[in-house]
């Protein structure tokens, strides 16, 4: 799944959106270590707490130092650490780091790889960021923008969309209206879409994920059609696929 969106090498991977960050997130991070990789998985907004499965170690630590004193600590075969600073407040969630801590875990060099969740969604498959999302760091080589094929269809609303306003603003939707896949299309390439905030040079990729039926896959392809049409800023690759299934990747488009 990494070389579906062009992970080689080294580097930080900023994942935002909704419909899917964390599945995708912890899968990368799975994939990864399997093949040798040293990996550090943690967010700059808030997560629930990873299961053993999801993550093999995980530090909760307030202060950088303190997370790499036991991240250097931490057993040889232990590639993969989920990091976060401490309890957020709500139920279950851990909150993360500012992204200047992140940019510091990440120049420790401990880490062959850190992914990074930078959006929140609140478990809806669509969002439109408000004006301080999504929340990348500086130095991520890579953004990754997730939406999921499971909200096609139905209405506009807080159950479908975090952020459903602001989405209808982007869009041009109205309260709801059912959700077409051009709206998705202009809600990932408009300028206050969700993959806002890229750094400059970070190589660019959408994840249209639960597109594992039929009807989910055709979706995706018209958003791919309705994205190569679009003079806005398009991400490079699009990969369509079901981040919680046997088969993760099913197609890849470059625009």
């Amino acid at each position: 799944m990494s070389s579906a969106f062009m992970l080689h090498g080294a580097g930080m991977v900023s994942i935002v959106g909704a419909g899917g960050k964390t599945t995708l997130m912890f899968r990368l991070a799975r994939e990864l270590s399997e093949a040798g990789s040293t990996v550090l998985t943690t967010t700059t907004t808030r997560v629930m707490m990873p299961s053993r499965d999801q993550a093999p170690v995980v530090i909760v630590a307030e202060e950088v130092g303190e997370v790499l004193r036991r991240a250097r600590a931490s057993s040889v075969q232990d590639r993969h650490i989920f990091a976060a600073s401490g309890p957020s407040g709500q139920e279950g969630k851990l909150s993360g780091f500012a992204p200047q801590a992140v940019e510091a875990l990440w120049r420790s060099g401990l880490f062959r790889w850190v992914l990074v969740e930078a959006d929140g969604a609140a478990r809806r498959p669509l969002k439109a960021p408000a004006s301080h999302e999504p929340v990348i760091p500086e130095g991520s080589a890579w953004v990754i923008a997730v939406a999921g094929m499971d909200a096609i269809g139905r209405p506009l609303n807080d159950d479908s969309v975090f952020r459903p306003r602001l989405y209808g603003d982007i869009t041009g939707l109205g309260e709801g209206e059912p959700i077409t896949e051009e709206s998705i299309a202009l809600s990932l390439v408009h300028p206050r879409g969700v993959m806002r905030g890229s750094p400059a040079g970070a190589i660019r990729c959408l994840f249209l994920n639960k597109a594992e039926d039929p009807r989910g896959l055709q979706a995706a392809r018209r958003i791919v059609g309705f994205l190569s049409r679009m003079k806005d800023k398009r991400p490079m690759r699009v990969v369509i696929g079901g981040a919680g299934g046997d088969h993760p990747v099913m197609e890849t488009h470059d625009l």
